[in-house]
């Protein structure tokens, strides 16, 4: 591409960057390289990407606009690494595979670990399966695929199949020359797995123990306390949860006869976590698995149906409200002081909610503690309605002259707060046994709940009291 004459190239001068910069990638070095695009120069790119990791590249494709992204994957060429593949958004990584030349592509996978190879093809069509999968050689396409015939997120698509293992009779010296003499070991590792005459696992040996020993220690001497041993079929939600709550940094993978097959590793486990976590987030606001790249008529299919479901709240509340019409009429302060009633109400309750799915998620709720938290949080409601409850009941005499007012509304905090904390706690508990996902479902049933019983209240007791 021919430069353009009065195009001038951004100030190459590198600033510091600010602390809240540091992992993220600044506007300057965005211009830089969009430049290097915009005029053609190969060199220049791989000058500008040569510090970044792979991860920084993939948010780079992630940030830029779809005819940047393109043009700076022709101009990257035959120099793109594959790791940025495993990277990428997984909306955005079918694009980016689409914008490959084949040899590319094959180049790019052909040296990632068996796990990334799956998590890149899995979620594919067959013909771009196919694609990768023919770039690999026999062993690697083998091992992918095997993997992807287990079930969808499940320890046996997340493990990898590079495994360091060595026999449980095996001493330091032993097993210090095998892995010198190797010419194929993953990247990284962390562990040596120990497995009987049957390849059955049976103990870690971390690779810190095994260099501070002597070469006579027999490394069944040196295995850890803590061995977990998880089934190609487990899920991956368990796995994460159980690297989390016991500190693992990998652990092995076993078929149906208990014998080696994989080993999955921290970083893996907790992206999962990382996944779930956003996930959840994502569906407490209703907004399901949004991504930056997604065209609007995407991002509006996902969420039309919260909002729906939202307009009939919305409606089941205005006929609450339609049924105390003449106290309303009557006294006009009603419709000034009502909104705060449902407002404390659901940001009570979205609290409650969001700590009960929370603690959901991480399994720290449970049948033996569940009343525990349910009273605990109906009494904070409790003591938050009271508190308020007086603020409020001095603002309606100030603000309104009479104190009939400010005892209905005061009443009407503390019942609704109190209900809001039950309703935010019991309502994610029920979905969660019946088999709904309590994230996804629990909003708009807790916000119905909040403002139902919120203007009832407030309404009910100023028709009782002040007409």
């Amino acid at each position: 591409m021919a430069e353009d004459d009065d195009q001038a190239e951004p100030d190459t001068e590198r600033e510091p960057e600010r602390e809240e910069d540091a992992y993220s990638l600044s506007p300057q070095a965005v211009a830089r390289i969009i430049y290097a695009v915009d005029i053609g120069d190969h060199d220049l790119l791989l000058r500008e990407l040569s510090g970044l990791h792979a991860a920084d590249v993939a948010d780079l494709l992630e940030q830029i606009n779809a005819f940047d992204r393109r043009r700076l994957i022709e101009l990257y060429g035959s120099d793109f690494d594959g790791d940025v593949l495993s990277e990428l958004d997984e909306g955005l990584r079918q694009e980016v595979i689409g914008l490959l030349p084949p040899d590319v592509l094959a180049d790019a996978v052909r040296d990632l670990e068996s796990d990334d190879v799956v998590d890149l093809v899995e979620d594919l069509e067959d013909h771009e399966q196919e694609a990768i999968l023919s770039a690999l050689e026999a062993g690697d396409r083998i091992a992918v695929q095997q993997s992807l015939t287990y079930p969808e997120y499940s320890a046996g698509r997340l493990m990898q199949r590079e495994v360091v293992m060595a026999p449980e009779h095996w001493n330091v010296g032993e097993a210090i020359d095998y892995l010198r003499n190797q010419e194929d070991l993953p990247e990284q590792f962390y562990h040596i797995i120990l497995v009987d005459p049957r390849l059955r696992p049976v103990g870690n040996v971390t690779l810190g123990k095994l260099m501070a020993a002597r070469r006579e220690v027999l490394l069944s001497d040196l295995v850890e306390e803590t061995f977990h041993v998880f089934p190609v079929t487990q899920d991956e939600e368990d796995v994460a949860y159980a690297f989390n709550q016991y500190h693992l940094i990998s652990a092995p993978v076993v078929d149906e006869d208990d014998r080696l097959v994989g080993v999955i590793t921290i970083d893996d486990a907790m992206a999962v976590l990382d996944e779930e976590h956003e996930e959840d987030i994502l569906r407490l606001a209703g907004v399901g698995e949004g991504r930056l790249s997604d065209r609007v008529i995407d991002t509006t299919r996902r969420r039309f149906p919260w909002l729906a479901v939202n307009l009939v709240t919305a409606i089941l509340a205005s006929m609450v409200i339609a049924q105390f019409e003449e106290a309303i009429t009557q006294v006009v302060a009603l419709a000034v002081l009502m909104p705060i009633v449902a407002s404390m109400g659901g940001n009570a309750g979205t609290q409650s909610l969001t700590v009960a799915v929370r603690a959901i998620a991480t399994k720290d709720l449970t049948g033996s503690n569940v009343w525990r938290f349910i009273r605990r949080e109906v009494l904070v409601g409790l003591v938050n309605g009271v508190i308020f409850a007086v603020v409020m009941g001095v603002v309606g005499v100030l603000w309104f002259g009479g104190p009939e007012l400010g005892y209905v509304i005061g009443a009407a905090m503390v019942i609704n707060l109190v209900v809001a904390g039950l309703a935010g706690t019991v309502i994610p508990v029920i979905l969660e046994r019946i088999g709904v996902d309590p994230a996804l479902a629990s909003g708009a049933f807790v916000t119905t709940v909040t403002d139902v019983v919120g203007f009832f209240a407030f309404l009910g007791l100023a028709a009782a009291v002040l007409l």
